[in-house]
């Protein structure tokens, strides 16, 4: 008894199941309704037909659209699969509920009919198949109806849509999965696994039909790369290095001369896992060495040529000391303040002193810079050693000795003005008091310390004498 209960039971839910199935698919071939049904389909579709929901909501008022509704309505619930041969009425329904939502204020009624177009999509695949296509379409309108809209009951249709259409899943699923993904990801709804599989999935679909697809290739070439725009704000956080690669090798190749997109590819390949010895990393990054160095030396020569300034301390750094000071005169002569000017004098002057021996002229030149900027030690350091240099030329013993005294008085009154030169001032000076004139040497010219004396050798700055 209780085995054939069981099979009672059995036989009546396939019976039910059967009965719900004949009438979401029951036609108007067989109905004792034929006509009624047939006039109704009639009637609504010339306002249906060619027309989207937008269409039906700014073309149509609101007798018209009612009309339209009313005969549908009827004809839908006499014939769902209206003849048997199109879904027609599966089609056109959803299409006069979009509209309905579009008018309707009320939160209520709008997921009611957001229902409804739903509920006409599993009965068109229950009654007509085509599930892949479908159920990519029902995907894509949930997304953009608010009871379904960023949930994972629309991410999970999504997928079944690309398990049942693969290759020939529509173009029209990569733009809102895109939004989709990340959202749910950001949002913890979606583990990173579950991301990367749906993912691969698309990735594959899109790339044959970029490959393949002669009619849609490119819309699916365009709607794959919007996808990977949504998702580029997580895409760090769930692609390793093969990602990355397959995405921005292609950049790279198509940017060979381009040298920031070149520094980021490189860039963003070791960030994400690449390994340094990748043969295609190492090729990227001596593509960029190549190019910086050409690019570098081309704006090397064009700064040089246009800043006199620069270019001059680059011809002091490689020893053309002539064309140098050259160029430190064209500086000097665009130079628009003192202390500017006095950088550039002390630079021609420190030449002048030390490479090319030009002393006089060295001195002059200190003298002006040390006059444009006040409180500045280096021009009375550098003019300290030039009269030590003077001291070594053709002068009596009596004279050099007077030019050391010269040179302290420089160095005390450098670290006097300026503390950042004491160093180098009392190392001068260190170094000349051996050097200063002798008691014996003074005695013999009758010349008392703390007297005053005219230091030789060229130079002829008065002297406070004081012996060893």
């Amino acid at each position: 008894m209780t085995l054939l209960r069981n099979v009672l039971i059995v036989f009546s839910l396939l019976s039910l199941s059967t009965s719900a199935a004949w009438s979401q698919c029951q036609t108007w071939t067989d109905s004792d309704r034929k006509e009624e049904a047939e006039n109704a389909h009639v009637v609504y579709r010339p306002f249906v037909k060619d027309r989207d929901a937008a269409a039906l909501v700014s073309e149509l008022d609101d007798a018209n659209f009612n009309i339209a509704f009313n005969n549908w309505k009827t004809a839908y619930e006499i014939a769902p699969a209206a003849d048997g041969q199109r879904p027609s009425h599966y089609v056109d329904g959803r299409k006069l509920y979009r509209a309905m939502m579009q008018k309707a204020t009320d939160e209520a009624k709008k997921t009611e009919y957001a229902e409804k177009i739903i509920s006409l999509y599993d009965e068109q695949m229950a009654c007509y198949k085509n599930e892949g296509y479908l159920t990519g379409r029902k995907a894509f309108d949930m997304f953009y109806m608010k009871p379904y809209g960023y949930s994972t009951t629309t991410y999970e249709t999504f997928k079944k849509a690309i398990d049942l259409g693969g290759n020939d899943t529509e173009y029209i699923i990569y733009d809102p999965l895109g939004m989709l993904m990340a959202y749910l990801y950001k949002s913890g709804k979606i583990t990173k696994e579950d991301f990367i599989q749906t993912f691969e999935k698309v990735e594959a679909i899109a790339t044959h039909n970029i490959e393949n697809n002669k009619q849609y290739g490119q819309y699916h070439d365009a709607g794959f790369q919007r996808m990977q725009s949504h998702i580029s704000e997580v895409e760090s956080e769930i692609f390793d290095c093969a990602y990355f690669k397959k995405k921005l090798l292609p950049q790279y190749e198509q940017n060979s001369e381009d040298l920031e997109i070149i520094k980021y590819v490189y860039n963003k390949l070791k960030v994400q896992g690449c390994d340094e010895n990748d043969p295609e990393l190492a090729a990227i990054e001596a593509k960029y060495e190549k190019l910086a160095t050409e690019i570098n030396a081309g704006l090397e020569i064009e700064r040089r040529q246009n800043n006199p300034c620069y270019d001059a301390t680059q011809l002091q750094k490689e020893g053309k000391f002539g064309e140098a000071i050259a160029r430190y005169q064209e500086c000097l002569n665009s130079a628009e303040d003192d202390e500017a000017k006095a950088q550039v004098l002390y630079s021609i002057a420190f030449i002048q002193t030390w490479e090319l021996g030009q002393l006089g002229t060295a001195r002059t030149n200190a003298n002006k810079a040390a006059a444009l900027k006040g409180n500045w030690g280096k021009p009375y350091i550098l003019i300290g050693d030039i009269y030590s240099k003077m001291s070594r030329g053709s002068c009596d013993d009596w004279n050099k000795r007077l030019a050391v005294l010269a040179s302290l008085d420089k160095y005390q009154y450098a670290k006097s003005i300026d503390p950042e030169v004491a160093d180098d001032a009392n190392k001068r000076i260190s170094n000349l008091s051996g050097a200063l004139p002798t008691k014996e040497e003074g005695f013999m010219r009758k010349v008392e310390a703390g007297q005053t004396v005219t230091a030789g050798c060229g130079i002829g700055e008065k002297v406070r004498m004081r012996y060893q």
